[in-house]
């Protein structure tokens, strides 16, 4: 079961893909966001590697979403976790991370595109109410990959267990967001605008 709905997942990600680079002409700086803000991502996750559970990921992704849209949010989120698994391990719960972080971008795309991640206590709520997403899902998965027999004390167990690293990570998400949140938007309004980056006409 645990392996079909990992299937699942991936697929999902990959039909996610398929609409980003068919549905509307791209062009190669349409891309570079994408390229540019997967790579910092990746370099962020292996830089604070030794210190658990606080990473700068969540909040680069939520700034991708908030800049650059939904799908773009979403596809640098799910190649983020993927490369970085590179170094850190892939395995089947590889397609959770995927999913679940480019479905942090998406929703920072759609949230910004209707005008509700404009303030930085804003951008710093969402991050932080963001990773206890992830680490549901994830925690999820842990349930379904590795607790036999799951009863409602099993399952309990595992989500209380996994609060405090989500909120470190939270803590963590926020103190990464606070310092980016405003500048980093009107930086990439400024590129954007400049080199005429969005979905070709």
């Amino acid at each position: 079961m645990s392996l079909l709905i990992t299937r699942i997942h991936a697929q999902r990600g990959k039909l996610d893909a398929q609409t980003l680079f068919e549905a509307e002409r791209r062009r190669a700086r349409d891309i570079m966001p994408i390229i540019v803000m997967t790579a910092l991502t990746v370099a962020g996750r292996l830089i604070f590697a030794p210190v658990p559970a606080i990473k700068p990921v969540t909040a680069l992704i939520i700034i991708t979403g908030l800049c650059f849209g939904r799908d773009e949010g979403f596809i640098t989120g799910a190649l983020a976790m993927l490369v970085s698994n590179i170094f850190f391990g892939q395995g089947p719960w590889t397609p959770w991370q995927m999913f679940t972080m480019g479905l942090i971008g998406y929703l920072a795309g759609v949230m910004g595109s209707h005008g509700l991640l404009k303030h930085r206590w804003s951008i710093g709520l969402f991050g932080f109410l963001m990773v206890f997403l992830y680490g549901f899902i994830l925690d999820t998965w842990t349930i379904v990959g590795f607790v036999s027999n799951a009863n409602a004390a099993s399952v309990f167990t595992t989500y209380a267990a996994g609060f405090a690293n989500n909120l470190a990570g939270a803590i963590g998400t926020v103190i990464f967001l606070i310092p980016i949140a405003i500048s980093w938007p009107r930086m990439f309004n400024r590129i954007k605008s400049k080199y005429q980056i969005g979905p070709a006409a």
